[in-house]
């Protein structure tokens, strides 16, 4: 009989790690808008959490260090007449976010250096564009100043920051609501996941659609796209049986997919998080209480399940830092910040040392040890009894 030989992986023992109750953000009212964003931005300097507000929108910046209960009167940057739907920290300046709202339009503001001391309602930039909610915004991942957005209007606008001017508007691509963008590694190419059930590769310089792939997942459910470091888009979505899928594409053949995976008959939305250093994809659904993670490699099945993190509370949200705003020293591979009803609370993913894995296996195997001696222990005396 062959014995199974277990994959190697340098992440297979990856595991997280909420953090203690004085280190959370507590007492915020996360939004309760029915959209499925991430409702949570972070930064090395920053969390910023999108959170409900009477008369208009608003979301809280508070610096990383501002942890504890957070004062109802703490002032928020709030500039929009609607409610606020998504937001973006610039990944060339850790001071400017951008927001988009139901009020149709995006504004990008300058948080000051050591966080917010008086409400905020004057945006640096007012972009007006769409007719209808903006419900994605997205920086471009290598140019300054280059901004994306998505409306309910079904089409996407790139923005110079700068001038304030839309510079490509790709209006006729899309027949009806997309669900997600995402930007290429360089920034080339986005990929869109739209409610027809297509996902399309678009080159927004030419403005013309590169590849697509209709019913990329058969259910109604809203689908995610997003772009790998190699070129190769991981989705996820619903099958007709309303089961939680994810598949992996080449761009260059859409036609069938590398992978499908089924995973449970949950309906909250899948939103991945994918680290190109580790090649990781971090799984976290709407109103789960868990996140899972896959590590994607060149070997069948191509998506490689490692484990999953789980906690008591659903989420509402979930923010994810940048690879710069993590402790490298201890092992530090990913962080989340996840949403509660009223609290947002750091989870940290590690990969453990060596020798963290041996003591852990040396201190398990002694566990075991000992409750076999008691078991054998125990039935000397059943033996005895029964004589």
């Amino acid at each position: 009989m062959m014995r199974r030989v277990v994959r190697q992986s340098k992440f297979r023992h990856v595991f997280g790690q909420a953090v203690r109750n004085d280190q959370c953000y507590d007492d915020i009212r996360v939004s309760r808008v029915t959209w499925d964003s991430s409702f949570c931005a972070v930064n090395p300097k920053f969390v910023a959490i999108i959170i409900d507000a009477s008369g208009g929108g608003a979301f809280i910046v508070l610096p990383l260090q501002k942890t504890g209960r957070i004062d109802k009167a703490y002032p928020t940057v709030c500039g929009h007449t609607g409610p606020v739907l998504d937001i973006d920290w610039c990944p060339h300046n850790d001071q400017v976010i951008a927001s988009g709202s139901e009020d149709c339009t995006v504004m990008v503001w300058q948080i000051p250096e050591n966080g917010l001391e008086t409400p905020l309602s004057e945006p640096v930039v007012v972009l007006e564009g769409h007719s209808k909610r903006v419900g994605i915004v997205s920086w471009h991942p290598t140019a300054r100043n280059v901004l994306l957005s998505a409306g309910c209007d079904n089409q996407i606008i790139i923005w110079n920051v700068g001038t304030g001017e839309a510079v490509i508007n790709l209006e006729d691509m899309h027949p009806d609501v997309i669900f997600s963008v995402s930007w290429s590694r360089n920034g080339s190419l986005l990929c869109t996941a739209c409610k027809d059930k297509k996902v399309r590769v678009i080159d927004p310089r030419k403005q013309k659609i590169v590849a697509e792939k209709d019913k990329a997942h058969e259910g109604a459910r809203p689908m995610r796209a997003i772009f790998l470091a190699d070129g190769n888009i991981f989705t996820t979505g619903f099958s007709r049986m309303s089961e939680r899928q994810l598949a992996l594409w080449k761009t260059d053949s859409m036609d069938e997919p590398i992978c499908v995976q089924e995973m449970d008959s949950s309906n909250g939305v899948l939103l991945p998080f994918y680290d190109p250093d580790t090649n990781i994809v971090y799984l976290c659904g709407k109103g789960d209480s868990s996140i899972r993670y896959f590590e994607i490699t060149d070997e069948a099945p191509f998506v490689h399940y490692l484990n999953t993190f789980s906690t008591k509370e659903p989420q509402r949200g979930m923010g994810y830092m940048p690879k710069r705003g993590l402790d490298v020293n201890k092992c530090e591979i990913a962080r989340f910040y996840k949403l509660h009803e009223r609290k947002c609370e750091p989870i940290i993913m590690t990969v453990p040392r060596k020798v963290q894995v041996l003591r852990e296996f040396k201190s398990l195997r002694d566990r075991v040890i000992l409750q076999d001696r008691r078991i054998a222990r125990l039935e000397e005396q059943v033996a005895k009894v029964a004589l």
